[in-house]
C-alpha cells in the first residue's frame, strides 16, 4: 500500500512487495543503515528499542534487534513501551541512539522505525539523509561471529518515567489526589492501557476505568485521538459520572481530554492549558507548529513571553524551542514538549501538568475549558495518487492568493485577517493536510472547503 522514507525514519504498511511496502527486507535494510551510521562514530554502540502494541510490533522488533546484533551492536529492549519512555531511556542508558517501533496514530496495518540520537531526540536531517543513502546502496558491513552484539531486556524504564513525572517540580501530586478525580481512559488497545493507569495511580487517582484495555494492536477505532474517534470515550465518561476522560494515541505521545458532560476539551487546547499553567510559574517563550491554534500565542503574550511558530514535525518544534529558549512547546495535535523534562512529545508529563492545573480550578474540567477561547480548527485531508506534483499545485494556489500574507516555510500558510489556512504534505501518509482556523466553525470549514476545491481543480 505505501512506504514513506523520511529523514526521521521509515514508515509503511506491513506486507506486499519490498520497496513498495514495509516488508521484512525493508525493515532489515533500514535498521542496518541506521546501525552502520552509529558504527562510524562508535566501535561498539548501544541502542535502546521499544515498541507500541501493534500486531506487527513483535515481528518488527525481532527483525530490528537481530539486525543490530548482526552489526555488533548492543541492544537494550524495553519491549512494550511508549515513545517518550524510549526517548528518556536512551539518556538513562547512556546509549548512542534509539529506535521506536510505532506508526503513531496510523491504522493497524502501519508500522515504522523512528530513529533517535544519543540525546533521545529525533535524528538530524543530515543524519537522516545519510541513513537513507546507506539503505539505498545497501552499504553494510556485518560483524564476524566473535563480534556479534547482544540483547538485554529492561522493562523498568516506564516506572522510572512515571516517577520522573511525579517528581517534576510543577506536578502537584497532593492537589491531584485531594480532588479524587474519577477518570476514564481510552487506551486504543496499545501501550496507553498500562502506561496511563500506572501514572494516574502514582498521582493519587484511585478511580480509573480503562476502555479498549487489551493490548492486541487491533484498534477498536481509528487510533488518531480526534473527536469523531472518541464517541465511545465520551459516552462512557457520562455513563460513569466521571470527572474527565483521557485519550492517547498508540505510542502515548499525543494527549487529549473529554469533559464531564462528554464534550471535547479540544486537542488543540491540551497544549494551551498546559502552557498557561507552566507560564504562570515560569516566565518564558513558547513554540508550536504553524498548524496549531493561535490561542497559544495569545496566552504567551498575556504572560509576557514571545510566541514562535515552527514548521510541522516534532524535530522542527524542538529545534525552534532550543533556538528561542522556550519553556514549553509542542503541537496542536495534543503533543506536549517540556524541555527540562525531555525534548520529546510526552503524554505522561502532559497528564501530570494538566491535572495539576485542573486541580487548582474550583470547578470541573468543563468550567476549566471556559478560561480559553472557542476558536475552531477544521482539519481535513486529500489522499494523493502516485505522480501528483504537489509543488506545482502549491505554486498555483500561491499565485491565486498572492494578495494575502503567505508563509512558505512549510507548505503554504495563508492568512485571511484573523483566520488562516495551512496546506502541507504529510510526513507520515501520502496526503495533503488542510487545516483552517477561525473564531467560527462555519468560517473555518468554508475556508478549508474552498482550498480543497482549489487543490482538486489543480490536480485535474
Amino acid at each position: 500500500m505505501a512506504l514513506i522514507k523520511s529523514i526521521s525514519g521509515i514508515r509503511g504498511t506491513i506486507g506486499g512487495h519490498p520497496v513498495e511496502n514495509l516488508t521484512p527486507i525493508d525493515i532489515v535494510r533500514f535498521a542496518a543503515a541506521y546501525g552502520s551510521v552509529l558504527l562510524e562514530k562508535q566501535k561498539s554502540p548501544k541502542v535502546v528499542i521499544g515498541r507500541d502494541g501493534r500486531i506487527s510490533g513483535e515481528m518488527v522488533s525481532q527483525l530490528v534487534s537481530q539486525t543490530l546484533v548482526g552489526l555488533g551492536i548492543q541492544v537494550v529492549d524495553l519491549g512494550l513501551s511508549t515513545t517518550p519512555t524510549v526517548e528518556m531511556a536512551v539518556v538513562w542508558e547512556k546509549a548512542d541512539g534509539g529506535i521506536i517501533l510505532t506508526a503513531s496514530h496510523n491504522p493497524k496495518e502501519w508500522n515504522a522505525l523512528k530513529l533517535l540520537n544519543a540525546a533521545g531526540e529525533f535524528i538530524s536531517a543530515e543524519t537522516g539523509a545519510l541513513v537513507l543513502e546507506l539503505a539505498a546502496k545497501e552499504s553494510f558491513q556485518f560483524a564476524s561471529v566473535d563480534k556479534l552484539g547482544s540483547i538485554t531486556a529492561n522493562t523498568s524504564y516506564l516506572q522510572q518515567h512515571v516517577q520522573a513525572v511525579v517528581d517534576y517540580p510543577l506536578v502537584n501530586k497532593e492537589a491531584i489526589a485531594k480532588k479524587q478525580f474519577k477518570v476514564v481512559v481510552d487506551a486504543v488497545n496499545s501501550s496507553g492501557a498500562f502506561a496511563i493507569p500506572q501514572l494516574l495511580k502514582a498521582l493519587g487517582v484511585e478511580e480509573v476505568i480503562v476502555l479498549n484495555e487489551e493490548v492486541n494492536g487491533r484498534f477498536a477505532h481509528n487510533p488518531e485521538p480526534l473527536p469523531e474517534n472518541l464517541v465511545g470515550l465520551s459516552a462512557e465518561v457520562k455513563k460513569q459520572g466521571a470527572s474527565l476522560g483521557i485519550a492517547v494515541d498508540p505510542d502515548v505521545d499525543r494527549l487529549c481530554f473529554v469533559c464531564e458532560d462528554g464534550s471535547m476539551f479540544g486537542e488543540e487546547f491540551t497544549l494551551v492549558a498546559v502552557a498557561d499553567y507552566v507560564l504562570s510559574h515560569r516566565k518564558g517563550n513558547t513554540v508550536s507548529n504553524m498548524s496549531s491554534t493561535k490561542a497559544l500565542k495569545e496566552i504567551t503574550l498575556q504572560h509576557g513571553g514571545i510566541y514562535y511558530p515552527s514548521a510541522v514535525g516534532e524535530v522542527n518544534v524542538v529545534k525552534k524551542m532550543k533556538e528561542v529558549g522556550a519553556v514549553i512547546g509542542g503541537e496542536g495535535n495534543g503533543g506536549i514538549i517540556v524541555p527540562d523534562f525531555h525534548y520529546g512529545r510526552d503524554a505522561l508529563i502532559g497528564v501530570g501538568l494538566f491535572l495539576s492545573a485542573l486541580a487548582q480550578h474550583k470547578n470541573g474540567i468543563k468550567s476549566f475549558r471556559t478560561k480559553y477561547p472557542d476558536y475552531f480548527i477544521s482539519k481535513n485531508k486529500i489522499e494523493l495518487e502516485k505522480g501528483v506534483n504537489v509543488k506545482n499545485i502549491f505554486e498555483k494556489i500561491e499565485k491565486k492568493y498572492k494578495k494575502q500574507p503567505i508563509n512558505t516555510e512549510d507548505g503554504l500558510k495563508i492568512e485571511f485577517e484573523s483566520d488562516w489556512v495551512h496546506l502541507r504534505t504529510s510526513n507520515t501518509e501520502p496526503i495533503i493536510r488542510i487545516y483552517a482556523e477561525s473564531n467560527f466553525e462555519t468560517t473555518a470549514n468554508n475556508i478549508a472547503l474552498r482550498l480543497m476545491q482549489d487543490i482538486k481543480e489543480f490536480i485535474q
